[in-house]
């Protein structure tokens, strides 16, 4: 199968990215009664398009809350019910006045018996506060 592209059509290009590596999301002192841990990570995509305006501030957060959201609702559909690690990447596009927001979030699947903990946010989700972080 070949792709083809419109010859005067401009392609995406990266504005910026951040990253976050897998963090631990239950607390020590938590006494969780874990029954069964996934072997492999969940990774989900999630693209937001921007019509015609630049991103705003809650528009990067807001991203990564709503794949999280998508990512708990897949595991919950394999039996399991929390993440024990999180992580994820938001990476902004431009192409000529359009931007475009990817994010990758992933975490490790678990079920736990019993009251399943309160949901904390997602990991180092004040980097997207930064004023400088796509400018």
């Amino acid at each position: 199968m070949k792709w083809f592209r419109r010859r005067n059509e401009p392609s995406w290009e990266v504005v910026g990215c951040e990253c976050i590596d897998p963090v631990s999301m239950i607390d020590d002192d938590n006494d969780l009664d874990i029954m069964r841990v996934r072997d492999t990570t969940t990774c989900g995509t999630y693209i937001f398009d921007l019509a015609k305006r630049p991103p705003q501030g809650l528009d990067y957060a807001n991203a990564v809350l709503f794949a999280r959201q998508q990512l708990i609702q897949a595991i919950v559909k394999h039996n399991c019910n929390i993440l024990l690690e999180e992580s994820w990447t938001l990476t902004l596009y431009r192409k000529g006045r359009s931007h475009r927001i990817e994010v990758q979030y992933a975490g490790l699947p678990a079920y736990v018996s019993g009251k399943v903990p309160l949901l904390r946010p997602p990991p180092f989700m004040a980097v997207l506060e930064s004023q400088h972080l796509f400018s």
